[in-house]
């Protein structure tokens, strides 16, 4: 078995990936095109949540490196592309890490060598946008390299669940491709899933995400009318919940982040209007939803505020976790920042607490976390609980009294408001 591998991105995906190699015995290098990620990670620094300085100290006496020189390729047998794919401006699919990535390993790709993308995309793209890339050098994919897509499946924080446990999807660009890439990845996890083919492989990726972002969006829309109709949404789903079969619980909440849900299922929806001309409506008519989160969630603090007599404007609010998942300090795309823009836009005096953010940036600049909670508590004219860290005592933050205001549905305590 080939032992050289180099991991393009050393993110949240790339990362992990990085462990799980050079715990296997893979001889790993890291290329990342951020000098700031690179010098930390030489000197032992993390910066995910899921690997401790420790663990990269670990990987460095393994012999991990990471570096910015490309020429490292040259000697690789298997590259994998784990680098971001967020939105462009206009909300269409943004390639340009993947393309630079795949252009950076067509420098030195070489007859045997194994391409795989792991970066979410729409389906097409490693046929379509990748592999011309690789074979304008006079390689061609299947024949002289081979070339796969390979869903990334991380989920920072989850302490069941990781990179050897999480069955692998692979799919490559003819039968042979997908026979190395599963070689390559069953080396370190315990199962690898063969899909007929890499349009199949990211389609599945899309699936699953576009699978959470349409049932949370009907949760956020049940949100409202159960609301409004005086029925206890989160009692509806403890009960519906016991169904043995055929349900499955989602939840609502002030938004989505996280990178999967509110971006990865605009893909699809991108490559549904492109090629075939008509929308995705499930997915558009989910995004519409989830993205109107965060002005319902503040129009339900002012209806709060206003039963005890109180503007929205001037009042100060307290929001407790900021991250867009619980016990990580992750914030990307986290519906808290677009609830506190809107707040302040409203006037509104905005403090957070959160255990895992120092400093949280807003649009009117950086705010600090406060100290000394259940006194903020006491202080605020409303706490808004949108994010359940289990730092949290909510017992304790329930008795500490004031208007509290509950979007995650955890506090089942009397006077406690939930979304």
């Amino acid at each position: 078995m080939s032992q050289r591998l180099v991991i393009l991105g050393l993110g949240y995906v790339g990362l992990p990936l990085v462990e799980a190699a050079v715990e296997t015995g893979w001889q790993v290098t890291g290329f990342d095109v951020s000098t700031a990620v690179v010098d930390g990670l030489n000197a032992g620094k993390s910066h995910v949540d899921d690997l401790s300085d420790a663990t990269i100290a670990g990987l460095l006496a393994k012999g991990f490196t990471a570096t910015t020189d490309d020429s490292v390729l040259a000697d690789a047998d298997v590259a994998v592309i784990c680098v971001p794919t967020p939105l462009a401006d206009d909300g269409g699919p943004d390639l340009r890490a993947v393309l630079s990535a795949t252009r950076t390993i067509a420098k030195h790709l070489h007859k045997g060598m194994l391409v795989v993308l792991e970066s979410t995309t729409y389906p097409g793209t490693t046929d379509e946008d990748v592999r011309p890339i690789l074979e304008a050098g006079g390689l061609i994919a299947g024949t002289d390299f081979n070339l796969a897509f390979s869903p990334e499946r991380i989920d920072p924080g989850n302490p069941v669940y990781g990179m050897r446990n999480t069955p692998k999807v692979v799919g490559g660009q003819t039968p042979a491709c997908t026979d190395r890439c599963a070689d390559f990845y069953g080396s370190f996890v315990e199962k690898v899933v063969r899909a007929r083919g890499t349009r199949e492989a990211e389609a599945a990726k899309i699936l699953e995400n576009t699978f959470r972002h349409v049932n949370i969006a009907l949760m956020n829309e049940m949100a409202r009318f159960c609301h409004e109709l005086g029925i206890d949404l989160w009692d509806v789903i403890d009960a519906a919940k016991t169904k043995p079969f055929g349900f499955m619980p989602f939840y609502p909440g002030p938004g989505v982040g996280g990178h999967c849900i509110p971006i990865d299922p605009n893909y699809l929806s991108y490559k549904v209007r492109a090629d075939l001309g008509y929308p995705f409506r499930f997915v558009e008519l989910a995004q519409e939803i989830n993205n109107t989160m965060p002005a319902y969630t503040v129009s339900r603090i002012s209806e709060l505020l206003n039963e005890r007599s109180k503007p929205l404007r001037g009042s100060r609010i307290l929001l407790l976790g900021v991250t867009y998942k619980p016990d990580i300090s992750d914030q990307r795309e986290t519906p808290s920042r677009p609830v506190a823009d809107q707040l302040i836009a409203k006037g509104a005096d905005v403090v957070f607490h959160d255990p895992h953010v120092k400093t949280w940036t807003v649009a009117t600049g950086d705010l600090t976390c406060v100290d000394n909670l259940l006194d903020e508590v006491k202080r605020a004219d409303i706490t808004v609980v949108l994010q359940t860290h289990t730092a949290y005592n909510f017992d304790e933050i329930a008795a500490a009294g004031g208007t509290i205001f509950d979007t995650r549905g955890k506090l089942r305590q009397a006077g406690v408001t939930r979304l």
